[in-house]
Formats: structure tokens, C-alpha cells, sequence
């Protein structure tokens, strides 16, 4: 798709105006940035709070870590990229408490959906949030897709749902690190964060990417 024009420069010539169309004038169009904003390493990211299947509510606000929260955002039931990834964040939970970091996985799926998931991990220690509002997702910077259908393992894909991403936040709730995925593909390695907390935390070293000035 072309970049939109704005409504004048839209009109100054017929072929742009049908070229474009007032739809797509950039009054009408939404900027990237209230699409998907940025999240900014040290500032505060946005509140969070979902129910979860065993562990009570979650609140970031009072989730009170050591050192961090790890909000692992997941796609939900229908991918299996989605459950080896689990597994593995379920088979090192133990080794991110022990650096002092709360772990937390949450997706847009139904309770039910979630359940499923739960039963397939069988990390009864891991904390499964669901219910996910997509507008606090989009709120997050995560990207949303629509249903293609039935999956490759016979799961359904709900109408819309959030693509993934991983954050680690700090006690007071400002933002250290942050990643997002437009694809299930691709996505941090867990043991490769161990490797960076024990540095960060061994050199007290500091969020990066907090410069918002002009460039």
C-alpha cells in the first residue's frame, strides 16, 4: 500500500485523490506509533493484570520480584511453536527465581484454551494468565493477527489473537528489555536471558535504548 496523503494533498489532483480515496486521507489513516507503540527501556511500562489458572490474579504493580518480572506473552492453544517454547521457559523457571526474577506466561485465550495449554506444559509452578484484553496487547507494542483457520495441529486460531513477545521489567516497573515478533518464529532463547541476567546483574548494567531525543 502507498503512504497515505493527507486530505489537501489528496484533493489537489483527481489521480491522487482516486489513487488514494478519502479513506485514506492521513486524517483518517492511524500513525505507527498509536498502532503499535514503542515502549521506552526505563520509563514505566503500561499496567497489567490478568486472572490466571492456579496462582490467583496478576498485578505487575505488586508482583513485587527480587530483581524482575519475565512477561512472557504467548500466541495461545493453537500453536505448537508456542508449547515447546513453554516448555522450555517451565523446565527454567527454577533457574530464573533463583536470580531473583518472577516468570509469568499470558495470552488472549479463553480460560478454557488456557486450561488446555496448562494440561499439555504439566508446569504446575508456571503462572498461565489468560483473557488478555487486545487492547491492553496493543498497549504492550504486541502485533495482532487474524484467524487463518485450522492449524497444523487441528486447533482452531481464534478471530483475532496476539503475537508474541517477551519483557523483562523491574521491580519498580520500568522496562529493561523488551522484544516483539509478528511471526511465532524466531523468538529469544531463554537460557540465552539467563546468560544476559547474570551479566546485567553482575555489572549492574543499565536498560539500553533509552535515548528519545531528536536525531
Amino acid at each position: 500500500m502507498q503512504s497515505p496523503l493527507n486530505c489537501k494533498q489528496a484533493r489537489k489532483t483527481s489521480s491522487s485523490f482516486f489513487t488514494f480515496g478519502p479513506a485514506l486521507c492521513a486524517s483518517n489513516y492511524p500513525t505507527p506509533s498509536e498502532r503499535y507503540p514503542m515502549l521506552q527501556p526505563r520509563q514505566p511500562v503500561p499496567a497489567l493484570q490478568v486472572p490466571t489458572l492456579a496462582h490467583g490474579g496478576f498485578t505487575l504493580a505488586e508482583d513485587a520480584p527480587e530483581h524482575f518480572s519475565l512477561i512472557v506473552f504467548y500466541r495461545g492453544l493453537h500453536c505448537p511453536i508456542c508449547l515447546k517454547y513453554l516448555l522450555e521457559l517451565g523446565r527454567l523457571q527454577p533457574e530464573f527465581e533463583k536470580r531473583g526474577v518472577k516468570i509469568i506466561a499470558i495470552s488472549s485465550d479463553t480460560r478454557e484454551r488456557a486450561q488446555a495449554m496448562a494440561d499439555k506444559l504439566k508446569a504446575e509452578n508456571l503462572r498461565i494468565g489468560y483473557d488478555l484484553p487486545l487492547s491492553k496487547a496493543r498497549e504492550w507494542g504486541l502485533y495482532i493477527s487474524t484467524s487463518r483457520g485450522t492449524t497444523s495441529i487441528g486447533i482452531e486460531e481464534p478471530a483475532l489473537f496476539a503475537e508474541p513477545g517477551v519483557f523483562i521489567v523491574r521491580a519498580d516497573a520500568t522496562l529493561y528489555y523488551g522484544s516483539v515478533q509478528t511471526m511465532p518464529f524466531a523468538r529469544p532463547h531463554f537460557d540465552d536471558l539467563l546468560g544476559a541476567l547474570d551479566f546485567a546483574l553482575a555489572k549492574n548494567y543499565p536498560a539500553r535504548g533509552e535515548y528519545v531525543g531528536a536525531v
